[in-house]
């Protein structure tokens, strides 16, 4: 039996464990759910046993635990693979917009429903599924590369204690290679690779000025409007090309490759569909790129919400003491969040007219970005093995959203290779969320195949 058949044989005991784990709360912003995050982490764990992983930890954090396993290759000079994801699930609010129990998966044809089980722990569960055929397959007793698994409990809260968590087990989490199944593809029949996640940080700024509301007959034209101050500093974030214009703001910026820009250009991309999907009827943005290009490559400067003086009905004809905003900054490879935050306090103290102040306060660090080298030898095998599964070509991609995958990077020094199946139709965070079954196995597939690959390419000592 091949690998590819093997696991086909296994699909109703595969759907039916990962239902068992979907039916756990796992929602670690409430915590009302705390209780249910450690019960997913001991669910994980014992499943890791079960699979044949002779060393299986919980790790605990300030907050919530994280699940760590391992299983050594047979030969001791085999590369090392750490595999991350995350157990926790976001809430399921509105709850009467879902057409069945979040948490009473449901199977629908090749779709399964409920929270978790596109974001993560269907990409996470097909590991196994795809270790187990592996070792069925070549009859080992061990997998070809030394295995290990970091599955936190936090990320969909911000994962708070995931830096300090690799910083304290770095030595037990030392790898050659860092593979990723927390993305999406571009579509089930166009399979795809992400190659990098912007980061982020955000803001309030809150402007003020006179000490309280003042009658504008009295007042206006004579004394400081802090809402207009607001109003000149947020239309000042861009200049005509729709460029950020905080002065420094590109200083650090890599540009993406000449042939990464190329791939996404060989994307079957719908503009129409696509503003259709956004309920909009034009497009805006930096200029010289597409929009998949600015969704993905580039950073940007986002006003988020704001809010000032009198917004009841009718009219109350004053000159407010305050107004106050709310601003994100999606960032790109080699933008610091802390840099870009210094940047952002600088131009607003800068731009402030007289008479009026203004607080500007980061909501924490922020996510620091990430990207994969397109030529790396890790990530060619792992398309080539991508594209074996699926039969087809593989694309590249990149994903607009953030993620701990730059800590994850940097504090264990280990290049990153995104394998992930799930589709943005997978409605993650949303009410109904699914995924498809079909493509759970082909991810199982992919890693089947790719452990035999790396075991053999990142022998090289080019490990990148």
């Amino acid at each position: 039996m091949d690998v590819r058949a093997h696991i086909e044989a296994h699909r109703d005991e595969f759907v039916a464990t990962l239902s068992q784990w979907l039916a756990i709360p796992s929602i670690s912003a409430d915590p009302a759910h705390h209780d249910d995050v450690r019960r997913s982490a001991q669910w994980l764990a014992d499943h890791f046993t079960q699979t044949g992983f002779p060393t299986v930890e919980i790790w605990e954090t300030p907050g919530m635990p994280a699940v760590f396993a391992e299983w050594p290759a047979a030969d001791p000079e085999a590369p090392t693979v750490l595999v991350y994801g995350h157990h926790d699930v976001q809430p399921v609010d509105p709850v009467d917009a879902w057409h069945t129990d979040p948490f009473t998966p449901t199977v629908r044809g090749d779709q399964l429903v409920g929270r978790g089980a596109s974001d993560d722990k269907g990409q996470i569960l097909f590991h196994t599924l795809g270790l187990r055929a592996n070792l069925a397959v070549s009859g080992a007793d061990a997998p070809p590369v030394t295995l290990k698994f970091l599955i936190e409990g936090e990320e969909e809260s911000g994962s708070p204690h995931f830096a300090d968590l690799l910083t304290r087990h770095r030595a037990r989490l030392a790898c050659d290679v860092i593979v990723i199944s927390d993305t999406t593809m571009w579509s089930a029949d166009t399979p795809s690779m992400c190659m990098g996640m912007r980061g982020l940080t955000d803001c309030q700024i809150d402007v003020y000025g006179p000490r309280t509301d003042l009658h504008s007959g009295s007042f206006g034209g004579a004394v400081p409007n802090p809402a207009r101050a607001l109003a000149a500093l947020l239309a000042g974030l861009h200049d005509a090309h729709g460029r950020v214009a905080i002065p420094g703001f590109y200083d650090d910026v890599v540009e993406a490759s000449q042939a990464e820009r190329d791939t996404i250009a060989q994307l079957p991309f719908d503009e129409a569909a696509w503003l259709a999907n956004a309920g909009s009827d034009a497009t805006v943005g930096e200029a010289g790129y597409s929009i998949l290009e600015r969704v993905w490559l580039r950073p940007t400067a986002e006003i988020n919400g704001m809010w000032s003086g009198y917004i009841g009905e009718g009219s109350k004809t004053i000159v407010p003491r305050s107004a106050h905003a709310k601003l994100s900054f999606r960032l790109v490879p080699n933008q610091e969040p802390a840099r870009i935050q210094e940047l952002v306090r600088r131009y607003v103290h800068d731009n402030l007219p007289p008479g009026v102040r203004a607080d500007v306060r980061f909501s924490g660090a922020g996510v620091r970005p990430c990207a994969s080298d397109l030529d790396s030898v890790a990530v060619r095998a792992a398309r080539d093995a991508m594209a074996k599964a699926f039969g087809t070509k593989v694309y590249s991609t990149r994903e607009g959203g953030s993620g701990p995958e730059a800590d994850l990077a940097d504090i264990l020094g280990a290049p990153l290779v995104f394998v992930a199946v799930g589709l943005n139709s997978d409605r993650i965070h949303a009410p109904n969320e699914k995924v498809e079954i079909p493509l759970l196995l082909k991810g199982a597939e992919t890693v089947a195949y790719l452990w035999d690959s790396y075991a053999t390419v990142l022998r090289s000592g080019d490990r990148a």
